[in-house]
């Protein structure tokens, strides 16, 4: 497991390259000296992965490791949409709950910890399933990434905090876009540590992350399934999971985690709805002003991954996600994929 100290040397983004490069590097975790197939199932939020990886464990053996950044950190459940006890009892799911909301994660922690549980589930014959969709995390799995190093520069970061108090944080991101727009690209505006990071990064070297960046390829074979819904049905499916979220107790969950002392500030707390939630909390709006914001701004995260996804040229196959055949049409990919792997 890394450190604290190897979590801050690592850029907690990276830019979305169009191609793997240089040599594949098998691995270790091999069978009859082909690289084992891994099962990625991908999609924009709500689209209903996690489903159809259990109900698929019905007919294969397999483990679920998580690729989603916010599902990590632990009590932080409902707007997270971890897996309920009923999915989590059916299949077992890794990389859920495993650090405290106020520690860091990045990344590079992800990638070593996916690949590491990825060969021990292969160890014991099952498929692993990759599952969510945090582009960064699947890149940094399906490319085999590599990260540069660069030590944190405290004097560096004061200053660069101490103007993101007062000019917000958007402001860095547009300075970050000057100078490294692909990765302004895969940051979102108000993602304070990643900005000053990947500027960190910029301001130390005189180079782009961008250029930094190096991929080498898996150890193993990726077998890509995209489940997709039209853009109305998909805010549907937001707009219905947000309703029962709340109802789930999405406020009590929020006001816990304020009491606990967390800093909304922290990554743990740019999971949509919280904030959200806080400002009600805080009486700066109503529940329902703040239900709607959080559908909206839900919305405009599924945008943003649909056309990450669409950008992205790895060899995916899409299924329609209300497709009655989804299941069994899911199922050929993986069987036809596990017989060549045989």
């Amino acid at each position: 497991m890394p450190t604290k100290q190897d979590c801050l040397l690592v850029y907690d983004s990276f830019v979305m390259m169009d191609s793997i490069q240089g040599n594949v590097n098998p691995g270790p975790a091999q069978r009859k000296g082909r690289r084992p197939i891994v099962v990625f199932i991908i999609g924009a939020t709500a689209s209903g992965k996690t489903e159809l990886a259990v109900q698929l464990a019905g007919r294969f053996a397999i483990e679920v490791v998580s690729a989603d950044s916010r599902q990590v950190y632990r009590r932080l459940d409902i707007a997270t949409a971890k897996p309920d006890p009923r999915q989590q009892r059916a299949v077992r799911h890794w990389l859920i709950d495993i650090i405290e909301p106020s520690e860091d994660y990045n990344v590079a922690f992800y990638q070593r910890a996916a690949n590491e549980r990825i060969r021990n589930i292969r160890a014991e014959d099952k498929i692993p399933f990759v599952v969510g969709g945090s582009g960064m995390y699947l890149r940094a799995l399906v490319e085999g990434y590599e990260f540069p190093s660069v030590p944190p520069q405290s004097s560096l970061r004061l200053e660069l905090e101490q103007r993101a108090r007062e000019l917000g944080a958007p402001a860095l991101h547009r300075e970050l876009a000057e100078v490294d727009p692909e990765a302004a690209k895969a940051i979102h505006p108000h993602n304070l540590r990643r900005i000053i990071r990947a500027l960190e990064v910029y301001r130390t070297t005189g180079r782009p992350f961008s250029e930094l960046a190096r991929t080498t390829g898996p150890e193993f074979l990726p077998l890509l399934i995209g489940i997709h819904f039209d853009r109305d049905a998909l805010y549907r499916r937001i707009d219905l999971r947000v309703d029962r979220q709340v109802e789930a107790g999405l406020a009590d969950e929020t006001r816990r985690l304020l009491q606990e002392g967390i800093d909304l500030q922290r990554p743990a707390f740019s999971s949509l709805g919280y904030r959200e939630i806080a400002d009600h909390l805080r009486g700066d709006c109503s529940l329902e002003e703040a239900v709607q914001r959080i559908k909206f701004a839900i919305h405009r995260y599924a945008r943003q991954q649909l056309t990450w996804f669409r950008r992205w040229k790895g060899d995916v196959t899409w299924l329609a996600g209300d497709d009655p055949e989804l299941v069994p049409k899911a199922a050929s990919l993986i069987e036809r994929a596990v017989a060549t792997d045989d």
